[in-house]
């Protein structure tokens, strides 16, 4: 694990502890990913300068961050025929 994403995860691990909140709860809260804690745990996922500024940022105005929202809607995929 590299440094940054190490401090990341302490940072995460303590946020959580502080405020009695499941891991899958602050995946979804704080970017809308409620596998987001586990995969760091596991080191299967990379975490881009900008999402570790979001997940900060979230946890510097936790409780009155308001929830990820995506920038624009998935497309929905039609149905097949």
């Amino acid at each position: 694990m590299t440094g940054c994403m190490s401090t990341l995860l302490v940072d995460i691990e303590a946020f959580l502890t502080a405020h009695d909140m499941s891991p899958t709860r602050f995946g979804e809260q704080a970017r809308g990913d409620r596998h987001l804690v586990r995969q760091l745990r596991e080191e299967k996922r990379r975490v881009w300068p900008e999402t570790e500024q979001a997940i900060r940022r979230f946890m510097a105005t936790y409780p009155n961050h308001e929830p990820w929202v995506p920038k624009r809607p998935r497309a929905r995929r039609k149905a097949a025929v």
